[in-house]
């Protein structure tokens, strides 16, 4: 199942694409054509160079930290774009270049394929699939363009960098010229692609008919043109070749990973001389975790209460703490416990454990499938060694003594998804290296796009059938099934049961950001970031200019053409 990858680990390490759009310098490291391009091992070499930008930080690397700019998650810096979320950032900030250049880079090793695997000696068959996967590729890439900076200068396979380095100066395309890019490529890629277990094992995880059908739909979503965005999803749910993995948990843990709920994922390995996975656990792990990690990205305080009883009902703290919603003192009490003098073990917990416990498992199952809660167990690693830790909420706890630690001393929410467990087996060999593989479009993602759709189109019913499709895999009872806490029946209604089972079903997928870019409620998040204790970490900040980041100064110092966009 990973061989293809392996191409990837010798492309990265054998093969150097240069950064074509850094106009500071001439690309005198690209590859010869005179030398290179002649078997089908070439085209895969420089296919896997192509999906080598997935793991890019700037590209989809630590795309789970977007969510900190969402509703989901909260975090401190590095990839929880702590200068974006507090509203400090600029056309300078790293985060901003380094998307952009990233991104481009990704565009121009997909034009490198297009343009010189038909020298290949392979089949005709072959070259129309490997120019379809590369212009699926260049189009996801520019899909992300589009979705942070709007409008970008479009630069096809026409433009050989060899021979037009220095005129690459274009000005930028509006964002239906962009678009309407998109969609010429994912149109080229659904023609030839392969379907879903159409190629051999080796090669899982490469673009799929499947996958641009759902690129192709989100790319309409996003523009609100519904009835062609349902058209793409329904011909994905009707193909047969996908469906809901049984057990959510799981789903992101080896074997999960790869099952056919992943419509389209980064792929991850690990292991030793096989590092090359994506830092989950690096920026999701805590102390406790493998390596001992940095816990930059965590859950947001107001997102975990947001988890619904099982029996659908929204929950809420007073039912359980009277005055524990309007008095810190009373959050400080149900949580905080006290430490023995040498801080090795607890001498007294808090008076709540037992209740804490007891209402964590009357919650939705995913709550404590992608959580780590106060007082329940996680499997570490510390000292090179397995320790089962508890998160004890108690300032002088360490990993050493069998306690989950977070950095900065946060009292906050842990994310278990895709952090490491032990040490996988043997799987993991750096912190920086999760073998897990990440969804960047699953099944359960597509199925509440297109409820988003049908809603949008007066079709409530069949939004709500969908939207219980999801719930049904974790045994949570559908919308409009009895009681009145689970009704949904105006567009208004079944909006908000779509917002919140995208918030609970994708946490920590990096969807949120975009989400709420795409319903215009962005300011909605302008608020304080708080601990489960009521501490204030940070204040997140939204102005109406945030819908588009800025493009860089450093590539309008570069091309006098490139227009800034508005607010900035």
């Amino acid at each position: 199942m990973k061989k293809y990858i392996l191409h990837i680990v010798s492309a990265v390490l054998l093969i150097s694409f240069n950064g074509c759009y850094d106009l500071d310098r001439f690309p005198d490291n690209q590859l010869s054509a005179g030398t290179f391009w002649k078997t089908r091992e070439h085209a895969d070499q420089a296919m896997a160079g192509v999906y080598s930008m997935l793991h890019d930080d700037n590209v989809f690397g630590t795309v789970f930290g977007l969510d900190c700019l969402g509703s989901v998650a909260s975090g401190y810096d590095g990839p929880s774009y702590a200068n974006t979320g507090r509203g400090t950032y600029t056309a300078t900030d790293g985060g901003v270049v380094g998307k952009w250049t990233a991104l481009y880079e990704g565009v121009a090793r997909a034009n490198l394929v297009i343009q010189n695997v038909g020298r290949v000696d392979m089949s005709d068959d072959l070259k129309t699939q490997y120019v379809a996967e590369a212009r699926f590729m260049r189009a996801l890439f520019y899909n992300e363009l589009l979705n942070f900076y709007g409008g970008v200068p479009l630069y096809d396979e026409s433009w050989v960098v060899a021979e037009k380095f220095n005129d690459m100066k274009e000005p930028r395309s509006s964002a239906a010229q962009v678009r309407e890019f998109i969609l010429k490529d994912l149109d080229a890629a659904i023609a030839s692609l392969p379907e879903e277990g159409a190629r051999s094992a080796s090669d899982y995880g490469r673009a799929t008919k499947g996958a641009a059908q759902a690129l192709k739909g989100k790319v309409y979503l996003f523009n609100r043109q519904y009835q062609e965005a349902a058209t793409l999803f329904e011909a994905v749910c009707s193909s047969g070749k996908y469906a809901l993995y049984p057990n959510y948990g799981n789903l992101f843990k080896p074997g999960g990973d790869a099952s056919n709920e992943m419509i389209f994922a980064v792929q991850n390995l690990g292991g030793i001389g096989l590092d090359y996975g994506m830092p989950t656990t690096f920026y999701m792990g805590s102390r406790s975790s493998f390596g001992s990690c940095w816990d930059n990205v965590t859950a947001a305080t107001d997102f975990v209460d947001s988890y619904e009883y099982k029996n659908g009902k929204p929950f809420s703290w007073e039912d359980w703490f009277p005055g524990f919603t309007t008095d810190n003192a009373v959050k400080e009490k149900t949580f905080l416990a006290t430490l023995s003098s040498d801080k090795k073990t607890v001498s007294a917990y808090p008076e709540a454990k037992n209740k804490l416990l007891a209402m964590y498992e009357q919650r939705d199952p995913r709550m404590q499938a992608s959580l780590i809660l106060p007082y329940t167990m996680y499997k570490g690693w510390v000292s090179n060694a397995p320790k089962d830790c508890e998160y004890v909420v108690a300032v002088g706890v360490h990993e050493s003594n069998g306690f989950v630690r977070v950095n900065n001393n946060w009292y906050i929410y842990l994310w278990r998804k895709f952090v490491a467990e032990y040490d996988m087996n043997g799987m993991i060999n750096n912190r920086a290296d999760t073998p897990i593989n990440f969804p960047l479009i699953r099944y359960a993602d597509v199925l509440l796009m297109l409820a988003e759709c049908y809603n949008e189109m007066g079709k409530q019913a069949d939004a709500v059938a969908l939207i219980n499709e999801v719930r049904a895999r974790v045994d949570m009872p559908g919308l409009n099934s009895g009681p009145a806490w689970l009704a949904a029946n105006s567009k208004d209604e079944v909006f908000e049961r779509i917002r919140h089972e995208r918030a609970v079903e994708l946490a920590a997928e990096g969807h949120s950001f975009n989400d709420y870019k795409r319903w215009s409620l962005l300011q909605t998040l302008h608020r304080e970031m708080k601990g489960f204790t009521g501490r204030v970490y940070y204040n997140r900040v939204v102005r109406d200019r945030d819908y588009l980041w800025p493009v860089p100064d450093t590539e309008r110092d570069k091309n006098k053409l490139l227009e800034q966009n508005p607010g900035w």
